[in-house]
């Protein structure tokens, strides 16, 4: 039993049923048809040479598959993780050279790590704190930067690689007087033939077809001699067992992307995990096995040249579609990689750069979120600002600034939230019991003698003051004919010492004013507090009602006449 937990590979290929094969082996042929040119497209992506995507789609799919939970998940280079890769270690070492290609390698180990750890420790809640404002900001100013780093590859020229879009521009103005017609012709072709056939029908490899197509190109018009740039010699074979090379200075270096990128990754993953198993409903999805899984792809990866890799989105929706029962499908996928490098690397030695390069371009653009910036710019401007701030910083200043910059204002506005809440004063509903926000409804009555109030919160130490100052504020609007005070306490959830001691200090102050204080609708774990501390005794029992109407009388038959309601006319 335990072993199966470990590995749900041994629950179901027991009792796998021939009539799932049919299945099985058309989504995984299908894939890794798939794989074959977006593992190397991707790897550009992530500042690598091409064969690196292959080895990245080789191994991880495999080791997934005896560890993972999801039967559909394909994981393997994924454009939004290649696209994080590619735009933060480019500013540590030169993209494709010896170093970066060896800080890549170790970041897969240390992602692995991270996303290990965090499945062991069940700590899959931290991706929490990664908000979709700034995970759709940074994300989409990334994708502008790798498209646009594709340029020199679109237009047939060499210039330097850089991953601020000021240096691109002014890079590519300076060489446009070189440009190729020839490789541009070839490139926005194949883009609109890539964008064609995936509207036609998702299942079809329109990268494999403009891959072939353009190999065949290259080799019967002699392209390459014409100043088109292909790809040439390829590494044949599957690679080596290599220890990645470790450095504490690299380790430092790294783990800021590398947390980022494990937390993205699993987001990715298991997002779409959670979508296909909603359909299916033979298996269950773990998210802390899935951090295992994954954990367990990047770290063996790492010690065959991989990068770090993911669940990706269209690839899985693809395999899917295409009549995927279980992880045999993503096996045979890599099989067909695997394959591959064995036998025909040496057939991709024509392939145009270009033509990877329109590959690239097609995925990251896709991944610019304008639908999310447009919403939230209708409904949540705080949210937007976030996302603009994000994307803006990432735009201008770097992809590490871009990542500071998004976590700081997603942390900042978390803690703003929670020190200032939404507190509403609340008066009644006319003809009914019911009490509700004034602010939004101009038909609720307040009492003249009455403050009643919500506060939409824990109350601890850090809003404590907050509670204090917007109390005194509604007291004073209120005047001298203040007689009682209710604090609806639905929405409280906990309470602090620091809360309590303010509660006290506050029920002394309206006992000297001559001033009852009232508590409604208080759920159990505040109200042990609140017993605990002493405070429950100093209230008072009778002082504690499960709703507002209910202290309002209770209030009332102490005090003869009641107080008639008036209009709200003044709102908050």
């Amino acid at each position: 039993m335990q072993i199966k937990r470990i590995l749900p590979i041994i629950e179901w290929l027991p009792n796998y049923k021939k009539s799932a094969f049919k299945g099985d082996l058309a989504a995984g042929l299908t894939v890794g048809v798939m794989l074959i040119p977006q593992g190397m497209a991707y790897a550009m992506i992530a500042g690598l040479p091409p064969i690196y995507g292959l080895y990245a789609a080789f191994l991880p799919l495999i080791i997934y598959s005896l560890f993972g939970t999801s039967r559909q998940l394909s994981v393997a280079p994924a454009a939004m993780i290649s696209l994080l890769i590619g735009a933060g270690i480019s500013e540590l070492a030169v993209q494709g050279s010896e170093a970066y290609i060896k800080l890549a390698i170790l970041l897969a180990l240390i992602v692995g790590i991270l996303q290990l750890l965090f499945g062991l420790f069940r700590m899959g809640f931290l991706v929490n704190f990664l908000s979709r404002p700034v995970i759709s900001g940074y994300t989409s100013s990334a994708a502008i930067i790798i498209g646009l780093s594709q340029l020199k590859h679109l237009l047939g020229v060499d210039m330097p690689s850089s991953n601020l879009i000021h240096e691109i521009i002014v890079n590519t103005g300076k060489h446009l007087g070189e440009i190729h017609y020839i490789t541009v012709l070839i490139g926005v072709i194949s883009i609109l033939i890539i964008v064609f056939l995936k509207k036609i029908n998702r299942l079809l490899p329109g990268p494999l077809i403009i891959v072939a197509a353009g190999i065949l190109l290259v080799s019967l018009l002699n392209l390459d001699v014409k100043g088109v740039q292909i790809l040439k010699s390829v590494p044949e074979g599957l690679p080596d067992f290599t220890v990645p090379g470790i450095s504490i200075a690299d380790i430092s270096n790294l783990l800021p992307l590398a947390l980022l990128i494990s937390l993205v990754g699993f987001m990715e993953s298991i997002t779409i995990s959670k979508f296909i198993q909603s359909k299916k409903k033979n298996y269950q999805v773990s998210a802390n096995k899935e951090l295992i899984a994954l954990g367990m792809a990047n770290i063996s990866g790492s010690f065959f040249s991989a990068f770090p890799v993911s669940g990706g989105l269209g690839r899985t929706a693809v395999n899917d579609q295409a009549g995927a029962n279980t992880n045999l499908a993503s096996l045979i996928s890599a099989t067909l990689v695997g394959l591959t490098l064995l036998f025909f690397t040496p057939l991709f030695y024509h392939l145009p750069k270009v033509i990877l390069a329109a590959i690239i371009m097609v995925a990251v653009f896709g991944l610019i979120d304008v639908k999310s910036a447009i919403l939230l710019y209708k409904t949540n401007k705080k949210d937007f600002a976030m996302l603009l701030v994000t994307f803006l910083s990432t735009l201008l200043f770097g992809v590490q600034i871009g990542i500071i910059t998004g976590v700081v204002l997603s942390l900042g506005l978390m803690i703003h939230r929670s020190v200032y809440p939404h507190l509403a004063e609340l008066g009644k509903l006319p003809d009914t019991s019911y009490y509700r926000n004034i602010s939004r409804f101009p038909e609720a009555k307040e009492r003249k003698d009455a403050l009643i109030f919500r506060f939409d919160s824990e109350l601890y130490f850090a809003n404590i003051n907050y509670f204090k100052e917007r109390l005194e504020q509604m007291m004073t609007k209120k005047g001298d004919e203040l007689k009682v005070i209710i604090l609806n306490a639905q929405s409280i959830y906990a309470l602090d010492s620091s809360a309590v001691l303010g509660l006290e200090q506050l029920i002394e102050d309206f006992n000297n004013r001559g001033i009852e204080f009232y508590m409604t609708e208080v759920i159990g774990p505040v109200r042990d507090m609140l017993k605990k501390t002493g405070l429950f005794e100093k209230i008072g029992e009778d002082h504690f009602r499960m709703r507002v109407q209910d202290a309002l009388d209770h209030f009332d038959s102490k005090e003869k006449p009641p107080q008639p309601y008036a209009t709200q006319t003044n709102q908050s």
